[in-house]
C-alpha cells in the first residue's frame, strides 16, 4: 500500500483507528471454544464489527505462535479474510523481527512474499543490515522500533550519549539513512506524551504507530496535539480494550462499538487538518 492510499483511507473513514487482534484462547467468550477454529471464528467477528470503524488491523504474532501450528493457521486465515473482504485496511505484523542479514530476508520473505502483508514491525538494535532486508519489497512498510510504551523503554530508549542524544533519537536519525517517509515507520508509545515534539522534530513526516491508547492508558488528546500531522501522521492502535468490550455472546457488537466511539473521537481531532 502507498502512503497516499493510506491518507485517502485515513480522509474517507475519518479514522486513523488500528485495531489489534491479540487474539488470547484464555480470554475470549467460552462458547467459541466449541468451533473448529476458535481464534479464527472470534477475529473474524471483531474485523466485521469494527472494520467501519478502523484502516488497520494488527495482529500481533506473540499471540498466535503460543499456540504452534495451530496458532500459525488462524493468523494465516485471519490474513486472508481481510485481504478478501476489507482490501482498504492496512495490515500489521507485530512481529518485531530483526536479526543478521540472511536472517533478516527470510522474515521479510515470510511476511512480504508469502503471507503478502502490507508492514511488519522490525527491531533496529542489530544496525541497518538487520533492517534493509525488509527494505527492498515495493509498497511494503518497515515500521522500526523507536520509543515503546512500556516501562522498560526508559532502561535503554531514554540513555543519553556524551554529547546529549537519547538512543530513541540515534534510532531516528540513522534510519533516515536507509529509507524515508514512504517505506518507514515508528513504533512510538502513546504514553510518551510531550515526547512526540522531539520526535517531529526529527521525523516531521513519517506515519507513526501508535500503541498505548486505551487500558494502558494513553491519551488520544495528547498523542494528536503534539504528533499529528497535516496528513494525519499516526495510525493509533487500540487492542484489548476493543477486542475483549465484552466477553458474551454479544463480544462483536461491544467491540464494534468500542471501535466506533475511538472513531468519533479521531473525527473530531482530524477536523483540524481535514
Amino acid at each position: 500500500m502507498k502512503k497516499q492510499e493510506l491518507v485517502e483511507n485515513i480522509k474517507q473513514k475519518k479514522s486513523f483507528l488500528c485495531v489489534g487482534l491479540d487474539t488470547d484462547i484464555k480470554k475470549i467468550p467460552e462458547f467459541l471454544l466449541k468451533e473448529e477454529d476458535p481464534i479464527f471464528a472470534f477475529n473474524k467477528a471483531i474485523i466485521d464489527a469494527t472494520a467501519p470503524y478502523c484502516i488497520a488491523y494488527k495482529p500481533n504474532l506473540a499471540f498466535y505462535e503460543s499456540m504452534g501450528v495451530k496458532g500459525w493457521i488462524s493468523f494465516e486465515k485471519t490474513i486472508e479474510y481481510i485481504k478478501k473482504n476489507y482490501p482498504e485496511q492496512f495490515i500489521i505484523a507485530d512481529a518485531k523481527r530483526g536479526d543478521i542479514g540472511n536472517t533478516s530476508a527470510m522474515y521479510a520473505r515470510t511476511f512480504f512474499e508469502e503471507l503478502d502483508i502490507d508492514s511488519v514491525t522490525v527491531a533496529p538494535y542489530m544496525g541497518e543490515d538487520s533492517v534493509t532486508p525488509f527494505l527492498t519489497y515495493e509498497n511494503k512498510w518497515v515500521i522500526l522500533l523507536a520509543l515503546t510504551s512500556n516501562k522498560g523503554s526508559h532502561d535503554f530508549q531514554l540513555t543519553a550519549d556524551t554529547e546529549g542524544e537519547r538512543l530513541f533519537e540515534k534510532v531516528l536519525r540513522k534510519s533516515q539513512e536507509w529509507a524515508n517517509d514512504e517505506n518507514m515507520m515508528y513504533v512510538v508509545g502513546a504514553t510518551q506524551g510531550r515526547m512526540f515534539e522531539d520526535i517531529r522534530k526529527i521525523v516531521p513526516n513519517h506515519f507513526l504507530l501508535v500503541p498505548g491508547i486505551g487500558a494502558q492508558g494513553g491519551s488520544l488528546e495528547e498523542v494528536c496535539k503534539y504528533g499529528m500531522t497535516k496528513e494525519c501522521g499516526l495510525i493509533v492502535n487500540s487492542s484489548r480494550a476493543i477486542i475483549y468490550a465484552d466477553k458474551t455472546e454479544n463480544f462483536a457488537q461491544a467491540a464494534g462499538e468500542a471501535a466506533h466511539k475511538v472513531q468519533q473521537q479521531m473525527e473530531e481531532q482530524l477536523k483540524a487538518i481535514l
